[in-house]
């Protein structure tokens, strides 16, 4: 009676070949995730821009100033609750009601230095 040989597992050649398209897949995904989230980090900066905006016009037409400072717009009991920084951005300290644009200033979000807004 002659003994059948049974193979059980995997041979390194086949271990292989599954490393090298699991590799191949990460460094197809790995570029496409990060271009999403600095396109995410980069709306969410906009539209906090786009928030600080439009409460510095409420603010003007409630007091009729020509600008106003950060620490009136944001705050509790005040025109926006929080702003919530997402890429480590800085938001201008004060507005001025001739100003046609305002920016957020960083370094962390898709390689620009500043993100702006215009009313």
């Amino acid at each position: 009676m002659k003994q059948q040989k049974r193979n059980h597992g995997f041979t390194l050649v086949e271990i292989m070949i599954v490393v090298v398209i699991i590799g191949l897949l990460a460094a197809m995904a790995i570029p496409a995730f990060q271009k999403v989230r600095a396109s995410s980090q980069e709306k969410a900066i906009i539209n906090n821009l786009r928030q600080l905006s439009g409460a510095a016009q409420q603010y003007f037409l409630e007091n009729g100033v020509d600008t106003v400072a950060f620490t009136d717009l944001v705050g509790d009991g005040k025109y926006i609750k929080t702003i919530q920084t997402v890429a480590g951005e800085t938001y201008p300290t004060g507005i001025g009601q001739d100003s046609t644009q305002i920016s957020a200033t960083g370094s962390k979000v898709s390689g620009k230095a500043e993100i702006s807004y215009s009313n």
